[in-house]
């Protein structure tokens, strides 16, 4: 089978692709529709335990790394050149989705499939990963094996994590008989492809079905506390107040406005707040929050951050209070490989799918990945954008599209033997 008429005619099974997302799906079904498979449970036991059976049932090998991650191989004519790699995880939120982290690990079989199908050899092998705990809902922190894998973090650190329940990351995952052998980060990747769910509304809202993305933000977590002092709400006259929570709100409006200034990809966000004693009739002593900031670029980012710093600085020493800023989490942004983002954009066009560039807002493990190889991510659209709920709901075409993407961007990069 020669290149061009490989290129021109190969499509995965989109059906097959829906059937498998479905299966997967019933592991942790919830009423509502979605899934509840938190990360190293007995529901993640089963979800890894099809998805290996599936891949091995495709002829791949399996091999499994210290911090659980799953690497499932089609070997090349040329073993020793690195594998191009896809994947993605299959836990979820406490209330997920069929498709968030699924549709990744799912397309990479059925890329497998229509390889073995049509009869197609890779110069390079291809290898499907399934990454542990991406989603950190049951343990912290977030993206933890891919974080382990690239040296983020250490395996121990990862090892140690705990859940509501004090249960630990290795013996969870020695319960559950995923503890592999291999060294974490052992296992060269030549490039990296992970087809995703936008978990966002552009795609949808632009009518477009392949999100191209060339980056993702990067983000600044704080947490701020501001102290004032607490007294009753009716005898207090107003001019001598120490309202801690109205000195908080000048600081939320600030973090939207901050965000505001750097279009159009600032982002703020205050999604956690405490106030004490949080009763009625008593003025607020002290009000702990989250701020959440974010853009595509280092340099936007840090503009940002000081921005923030000022205006802190400047509400202190204009109201007296104490106020106390810590930034808890930083993840640099994540710029893409122009040769896999090349790939991705150049497999849409030939396939005659409308696409546009999404700068991703959320975190995913490519962003890990980046740092080792040569990386790139595939978007599709998510019904209203909403994602990390159980009504999350993707249109099979979609996903087809999306799945048919991702198969002509791996060849692209693992080349096609032609016998």
């Amino acid at each position: 089978m020669d290149m061009k008429i490989q290129t021109n005619t190969l499509r995965i099974d989109g059906k097959r692709l829906w059937n498998s997302l479905m299966e997967l799906g019933q592991i942790g079904a919830t009423a509502k529709g979605g899934v509840c498979r938190l990360a190293l449970t007995d529901l993640d036991k089963q979800g890894r335990d099809l998805v290996s059976s599936w891949a091995k049932a495709e002829g791949m090998s399996v091999v499994v790394d210290q911090i659980g991650n799953i690497f499932m191989r089609r070997p090349g004519r040329n073993n020793d050149l690195p594998p191009v790699m896809t994947g993605s995880h299959i836990d979820t939120q406490p209330t997920g989705g069929k498709f968030d982290g699924n549709y990744g690990v799912l397309s990479g079989i059925e890329v497998v499939r229509t390889l073995n199908r049509h009869n197609i050899r890779t110069e390079a092998p291809i290898e499907v990963a399934v990454w542990t705990n991406e989603e950190g809902s049951r343990f912290v922190p977030v993206m933890m094996g891919s974080g382990v894998f690239c040296g983020a973090f250490t395996l121990e650190h990862a090892y140690n994590a705990t859940d509501a329940d004090g249960k630990k990351v290795k013996d969870e995952l020695a319960r559950i008989g995923y503890i592999g052998e291999q060294k974490c980060g052992d296992h060269p990747i030549g490039a990296y492809y992970e087809a995703h769910i936008e978990q966002g509304p552009v795609l949808e809202n632009a009518d477009t079905v392949i999100g191209v993305v060339p980056a993702v933000l990067g983000l600044s977590w704080y947490d701020c506390t501001v102290t004032g002092f607490e007294s009753h709400a009716g005898p207090t006259p107003m001019a001598i107040r120490k309202d801690a929570l109205q000195v908080s709100t000048y600081i939320m409006q600030e973090t939207v406005a901050i965000a505001n200034r750097y279009p159009p990809y600032g982002r703020g966000t205050v999604g956690s707040v405490q106030v004490m004693p949080n009763s009625r009739n008593v003025i607020p002593g002290q009000v702990k929050f989250s701020i959440d900031l974010r853009n595509v670029s280092d340099e936007l980012l840090d503009r940002m951050h000081q921005d923030m710093l000022a205006f802190i600085e400047e509400t202190r020493q204009r109201t007296g209070l104490k106020i106390e800023l810590e930034r808890v989490s930083y993840y640099p942004p994540c710029p893409f490989h122009p040769d896999c983002v090349g790939n991705v954009r150049a497999a849409a066009g030939a396939l005659g799918y409308k696409t546009m560039d999404v700068v991703s807002g959320a975190g995913h493990d490519a962003i890990y990945t980046a740092r080792l190889a040569p990386s790139g991510m595939i978007f599709v659209p998510c019904k209203d954008g909403v994602s990390h709920n159980e009504i999350e709901d993707a249109k099979p075409e979609h996903l087809e599209a999306g799945c048919n993407v991702l198969l002509q961007a791996m060849l692209a990069s693992a080349g096609v033997v032609n016998d």
